[in-house]
């Protein structure tokens, strides 16, 4: 039996320095990609890589809730584009007077100007009615799959490819155009594609949306409200 336990284990040491810099470095320099596409097509090789690395997301209870559907057709692009439109001036006039207008200045071309986009959906009946870990949240499949989204993020980071998430749309737009069953939730409308630059900082914080919250002011310790002392920092 012991024998068998370390067939299936791996050591846990430590990364190298470089490689830690180059996980973090993917992390810190990420960022939602709106309007900087080119129109080169990504190769299949490349997008491949980022599949597997969201495939390889953790989730609960091992039950992978998530498809990818690969969306390259000009006209189901014009199709949901024309959705997003819709719903972003219904966003817009949610927004009062000079907020409105900067909302408005903000540029989200992604599914028209990217060559490809990736709807990730989470099935919740994967793995059947009940789930290690399921069993008193049931958005845990969600959030899974949002793992998932985050893999193939960072990953796109690390081979310079952009990312850009739409979520301005209705769901059931969405839904009609891709076929998605009833049962089977929309997590994330992804715009894909090579990108020459990236913000240095969040493009919203860049361009006067919001800006970053101190880490500090977001930690507590043992219990809600209560902050780190000092010495711990």
């Amino acid at each position: 039996m012991q024998s068998e336990r370390n067939d299936h284990m791996v050591g846990a040491q430590a990364f190298s320095c470089e490689d830690k810099d180059a996980v973090y470095r993917a992390i810190e320099t990420r960022r939602d990609v709106r309007d900087q596409f080119l129109a080169e097509p990504l190769a299949d090789d490349v997008v491949r890589r980022l599949l597997s690395a969201a495939h390889n997301a953790p989730s609960v209870g091992f039950m992978q809730p998530w498809n990818f559907i690969l969306v390259r057709d000009p006209d189901i692009r014009r199709r949901a584009h024309a959705a997003f439109s819709a719903a972003n001036e219904e966003a817009a006039l949610m927004f009062d007077g000079a907020t409105r207008d900067k909302y408005r200045s903000l540029k989200l071309e992604g599914i028209r100007k990217a060559p490809l986009s990736i709807c990730i959906t989470c099935d919740p009946t994967r793995g059947g009615k009940v789930i290690l870990g399921r069993t008193h949240n049931p958005r845990m499949d969600a959030y899974s799959t949002v793992c998932a989204v985050q893999n193939l993020w960072l990953a796109a980071r690390a081979e310079g490819v952009g990312v850009g998430w739409v979520s301005i749309f209705h769901d059931r737009d969405i839904r009609g155009i891709l076929g998605i069953p009833d049962h089977v939730e929309i997590i994330a409308w992804l715009c894909l594609g090579y990108v020459d630059t990236l913000y240095a900082e969040p493009e919203l914080a860049v361009k006067g949306w919001r800006q970053r919250l101190p880490l500090d002011e977001l930690v507590f310790e043992d219990g809600w409200g209560a902050t780190v002392p000092a010495s711990a920092g």
